[in-house]
């Protein structure tokens, strides 16, 4: 990926060849066998997806997928593994890729946030059956087998 060039204050991150960036996270809990994941409801697109978004200049992917995450769904989380990213084509067109990290929650309650009206828990096995995207599909797949949680 070429260098990133930033934007205006604000404006998303675009690198040299047109790609526009973006993360997010696949936020578990609970024990083997049981794992648990958010998904949230964007009202603007009438989506059950994965909290994402885009990055703002300066952040690394990281710090937008934990930015994210807690703007989308109110938790405060921390970062376990890289999971598989996307690509595709944004609303404009442009190519867009999003990484995704395997995340779960040390702080906050789960709520509907920022651009998002729902937010809910739903059992791993549920969660495929409940998303609009078939590349957030492939994301959930890309989650260890061997994720395990222990309870806090």
């Amino acid at each position: 990926m070429a260098l990133v060039r930033e934007g205006r204050p604000g404006r998303v991150q675009v690198t040299d060849d047109g790609v526009v960036r973006a993360a997010g996270g696949v936020v578990v809990r609970g024990a083997r066998g049981a794992l648990e994941v958010v998904i949230v409801h964007r009202p603007k697109y009438d989506d059950w997806t994965l909290p994402k978004g885009k990055t703002e200049p300066g952040e690394s992917d990281e710090e937008c997928a934990l930015r994210e995450v807690r703007e989308e769904t109110g938790l405060s989380c921390e970062l376990l593994g890289e999971l598989e990213s996307t690509s595709y084509r944004d609303a404009l067109g442009r190519p867009k890729i999003a990484r995704y990290w395997l995340m779960r929650p040390v702080g906050g309650k789960l709520s509907a946030q920022h651009e998002v009206d729902r937010a809910l828990w739903v059992p791993l096995a549920e969660a495929e059956g409940r998303l609009t995207h078939g590349r957030d599909v492939g994301v959930l797949r890309s989650v260890p087998a061997e994720t395990y949680l222990p309870p806090a």
